[in-house]
């Protein structure tokens, strides 16, 4: 089997435990190729934890859940130096926090102080921890979602755009339709029926980490064009001279893109593409990923949150104004 048909089925086994959220399972698949990291937003009871604890379940990969809280220090999240005495001689060890897994779900990032989510984001850059002076690497496989509820803001501290720009996509999580909501039903109460039946029981399949890396080999060595990749710079540069391309662009957009942007888009749309079966990639892949990829970075106007003018529609406005090279 190959690394697009082990991608694939591990895709398929994630629908059958999480319905109506088809584009929330392939996003986080496209984090995990893309090497990336998600920023999902959303109400509650959307399965976004569950989403992260379907990818855990069915791949060879260690789970930590942090409940983000307002009274929560760096020190729980990174791990600390432990003092241990032993034949009457007494030494430092660091103990290891809950970041050293492979899939880490932050869980309401936007409740924990500053300094927590400085911690976070600093390992999320630099694939390591620094404890009392000494640096300890985090696993190769690794990636964080993090959550953020869109209501109930009060008594949060929200993430700053500069560092928001540190995940590679913005999901947003809405309501599944009505057709799969009782599909929801059913299997929650299938599974209300069966809990308990199946414990001690042999697990079933989970994917190897092998597989990922193959998979991102191949994502790596997806063709892409001159033209693909003028039409990704475009994008970019019109969103840091938007006056030059629509008037109403120019009085939405306060601050562009970031070049995080430009190679974020470029990996995600790869990893897109591969999806797709192909080994190059196309504009309209480049199209199918801009808005999870842009909607964090740009920063509106005031004149367009007056006007209620979302990320969203910003974006939507670039791509019909960007001719494809």
């Amino acid at each position: 089997m190959s690394a697009r048909d082990e991608i694939l089925a591990l895709t398929q086994r994630m629908g059958e435990s999480i319905i109506g959220q088809k584009r929330m399972i392939e996003r986080l698949l496209l984090g995990l190729l893309a090497d990336g990291h998600l920023l999902v937003e959303g109400l509650p009871g959307l399965a976004k934890t569950r989403a992260i604890k379907s990818l855990a379940r069915n791949l060879d990969a260690k789970l930590s859940r942090i409940q983000f809280t307002p009274d929560l220090l760096p020190a729980d999240i990174t791990g600390s130096e432990i003092y241990y005495s032993e034949g009457g001689k007494g030494e430092f060890r660091f103990q290891q926090g809950p970041l050293f897994a492979n899939l880490v779900l932050a869980d309401e990032i936007n409740r924990s102080p500053a300094k927590v989510q400085a911690a976070l984001l600093e390992a999320m850059e630099e694939r390591q921890v620094t404890v009392g002076g000494t640096s300890h690497p985090l696993p190769p496989l690794f990636l964080v979602m993090a959550t953020q509820n869109p209501i109930e803001q009060e008594g949060t501290y929200p993430l700053p755009e500069a560092q928001m720009d540190r995940f590679l996509m913005h999901l947003n999580v809405g309501y599944p339709e009505a057709g799969a909501e009782a599909k929801i039903v059913r299997l929650a109460r299938s599974e209300e029926a069966s809990a308990g039946k199946h414990s001690g029981s042999a697990s079933e399949p989970r994917l190897a980490q092998d597989s990922i890396f193959s998979a991102r080999t191949e994502v790596h060595a997806m063709q892409v064009s001159e033209a693909v990749e003028q039409y990704i710079v475009a994008l970019v540069q019109a969103t840091r001279e938007p006056a030059a391309i629509d008037a109403d662009l120019g009085q939405w957009i306060q601050v562009g893109v970031s070049p995080r942007g430009s190679i974020g888009l470029d990996k995600v749309a790869r990893a897109f593409g591969w999806l797709q079966g192909r080994d190059y990639v196309m504009p309209e892949d480049v199209q199918s990923v801009v808005h999870e990829v842009f909607r964090h970075r740009l920063i509106l106007s005031y004149e367009a949150h007056a006007a209620r003018v979302t990320a969203d529609s910003v974006i939507d406005r670039l791509v019909q104004k960007v001719a494809v090279a």
